[in-house]
């Protein structure tokens, strides 16, 4: 199969014309020889890249989450390089002034297949951004590494966009960045000049594995294929103060915290009978970030058949779990999120305080689940549009 970037690479003049062109992208902006899509993008005859934005974690580095980036020259290339990523919301946009200088605005950053992953946040803003200042979008697809046929989790309510969740699309929203920019446009009214440059080759049921690709780390918290699988469930621990395992070697699978006995957490999930899953009791101690240095009770989740495995149920039974088994120490996250301190960062999460409610009030896990799932109307409607595979 082949990328957006390899379709575009193939004839230039083709997708951008003449047009002054600028970049958004990161490590993973890469062809199938791992050569990097500014560096051939700026060999190339013909096109006139002036400018690289780079969204969080930053173009060719990896900076830790929520960590602010500042912008420099672009070592390779030499190109003023913008970072999409710094100490408050605004600088999540590019800014008149940094598209002024350019026609059109090529997006090419690797997505996993989950609505907190800010990527498709900043590819949103971007388009934002453009539509104001009249500069073309173009996106150069790549596949869904979870594949795009299973949909999980629920909507937004009002009040609580924020950068993990731009917009009423569930966690596993099923979708590539290509299907969600068009979505975007149409259903959610961007309304920017947009083109999107679909992948050969793909096809919703492939996972990442089942493609010819290179897997390249599209964050430093997201190191394989089985981070991502789990990963729209488990991002929940972010909003709670349990180590959603960031500082070991297997973040959102390894989880836990000095209050937690690991063999009794697991033997709580059990009884769930969680599809798909299976977990173990173990032991951690993060090197950085939530509990670092202190040795944790955990447990680790192994997906025995992702086809079939449900991330979002299996994150809110941790969350009824721990809440229910040490209601003394767990505790919601009440620091700054995603550059919001006005709401809970769970709430961020869910996109609604009732799955918050109802955990503390010791709701059932089929409870908790049917109050987390609803609320994506405008997604359900948009959706078939906005496909492009098949």
């Amino acid at each position: 199969m082949r990328t957006g970037l390899e379709r575009l690479l193939d004839d230039p003049r083709r997708f951008l014309g003449p047009a002054r062109v600028g970049l958004v992208a990161n490590p993973t902006t890469v062809d199938r020889r791992l050569r990097h899509g500014a560096d051939l993008l700026h060999a190339r005859d013909g096109v006139d890249l002036r400018i690289l934005f780079g969204p969080e974690h930053g173009i060719r580095g990896s900076a830790q989450d929520m960590i602010g980036m500042t912008g420099a020259r672009d070592p390779v290339t030499g190109l003023p390089e913008v970072s999409l990523y710094g100490a408050t919301f605004e600088s999540l946009s590019p800014t008149p002034e940094q598209l002024s200088g350019i026609d059109v605005l090529v997006f090419d950053v690797q997505d996993v297949g989950a609505r907190y992953y800010t990527y498709a946040a900043t590819m949103a803003l971007c388009m934002q951004a453009a539509a104001t200042a009249g500069v073309k979008v173009v996106v150069l697809d790549r596949p869904n590494p979870i594949g795009g046929v299973q949909v999980e989790g629920g909507g937004l309510e009002p009040g609580l966009e924020n950068f993990c969740a731009l917009y009423p699309v569930p966690q596993r929203h099923a979708m590539t960045v290509g299907e969600l920019a068009r979505l975007y446009n149409t259903t959610f009214a961007i309304g920017c000049e947009l083109d999107v440059i679909a992948c050969d080759g793909w096809r919703r049921a492939l996972y990442f594995d089942e493609t010819d690709l290179p897997w390249v780390i599209p964050s430093p918290n997201m190191p394989t294929l089985d981070t991502a699988v789990v990963y729209p469930g488990m991002c929940l621990l972010e909003g709670t103060n349990l180590s959603e395992g960031r500082g070991t070697t297997r973040p959102f699978e390894l989880f836990g915290a000095p209050f937690v006995d690991g063999t009794a957490l697991a033997a709580q999930l059990e009884r769930e009978e969680l599809p798909g899953a299976a977990l173990r009791p173990c032991t951690i101690e993060p090197t950085f970030q939530k509990h670092a240095g202190k040795l944790c009770g955990a447990v680790q989740l192994h997906v025995t058949e992702r086809t079939v495995f449900d991330s979002y149920r299996t994150g809110l039974a941790v969350l009824v779990a721990v809440r229910k088994l040490w209601p003394e120490h767990f505790a919601w996250r009440t620091e700054v999120y995603e550059f919001r301190d006005d709401v809970p960062a769970i709430d961020l999460l869910t996109g609604k305080p009732a799955v918050r409610e109802a955990i503390d009030a010791g709701r059932s896990l089929d409870e908790v689940v049917e109050l987390a799932c609803g609320g994506t109307d405008a997604y359900d409607a948009g959706r078939e549009a906005a496909l492009l595979y098949e």
